[in-house]
């Protein structure tokens, strides 16, 4: 049973992200329309995804991958990383998001990696990283994020 359903026990964070990994759950609409792909959570709660670059949706004028599609990976990751610590029955929105471009990325980059990991989880806060990594490992861009939990 997903947690729409009115007599499903509700679930944590970790277990629907999960589900939504094994295809239990839907995925969020925004990874279907960028072309999100691979999204895994681990049970420490590091999440993946990745992406392939495709100049025909992805690129800027200047031919290389744009700046708020890359952005939009480390949102992802980083808030994905923090919904894993969620109880059931909390929610979270995210604070702000600061982001570090270090290298162009385009069709040449391969496949891009985002992971995100939590750095830090109050009780009504967390703060978490993202690393968004092209095909070779190296590091294209860098993300911290602040999110604010509700009961």
């Amino acid at each position: 049973m997903t947690q729409t359903q009115p007599h499903a026990a509700p679930m944590d964070g970790l277990a629907q992200l999960r589900a939504m990994a094994e295809g239990h759950l839907p995925p969020a609409p925004v990874a279907a329309t960028l072309g999100m792909r691979g999204f895994a959570v681990s049970e420490t709660g590091r999440v993946t995804v990745e992406l392939v670059p495709d100049p025909a949706r992805h690129d800027n004028p200047l031919g290389t991958v744009h700046g708020g599609v890359l952005s939009t990976l480390l949102d992802t990751v980083c808030g994905c990383a923090v919904h894993a610590t969620l109880a059931a029955g909390e929610t979270y929105t995210s604070l702000d998001l600061t982001v570090k471009f270090l290298r162009p990325a385009t069709v040449a980059s391969g496949v891009l990696r985002a992971e995100g990991t939590v750095i830090q989880r109050g009780r009504r806060t967390a703060l978490a990283e993202g690393r968004l990594t092209d095909a070779a490992g190296r590091l294209v861009a860098y993300a911290t994020s602040s999110c604010m939990i509700f009961a």
